[in-house]
């Protein structure tokens, strides 16, 4: 998807969370410099190498969440025993190579900012 395509999305998204989805939007870019980001599944998507790894769940109104996975090339992989970054345990996982954090408001959203910066940092590194 070409930047254009992205930015109009963006725009044109409605969301009741859209100041938070854009904050973490910045998070993630701000992270890893090496990612690029494309829409998957109606929604924000983060690649690295040109593999998915970040993807935004926007379903929902009082909520919306992160995916973290290996991208659709990959095998399953079990990655849930080696993130070491995740002290404060916002993970969710929903398979051994899945996990998911999720978002209400924005104070959530500065709270997990730096721990989610972790976390993107290391998933990038384990799924690389």
């Amino acid at each position: 998807m070409k930047t254009t395509d992205l930015n109009t999305f963006l725009e044109e998204l409605t969301h009741p969370l859209k100041q938070e989805i854009m904050e973490v939007r910045q998070i993630i870019l701000n992270t890893n410099r090496h990612l690029t980001e494309h829409i998957k599944w109606n929604a924000p998507s983060y690649c690295i190498n040109g593999e998915d790894r970040i993807t935004f769940n926007l379903h929902g109104t009082k909520q919306f969440r992160l995916i973290f996975h290996c991208g659709v090339k990959i095998k399953a992989r079990k990655i849930k025993d080696k993130i070491s970054s995740d002290k404060e345990q916002l993970l969710e996982w929903v398979a051994d190579d899945r996990a998911v954090v999720q978002f209400s408001d924005m104070i959530e959203v500065m709270q997990k900012k730096r721990s989610v910066a972790l976390l993107i940092n290391e998933w990038i590194r384990l799924t690389t």
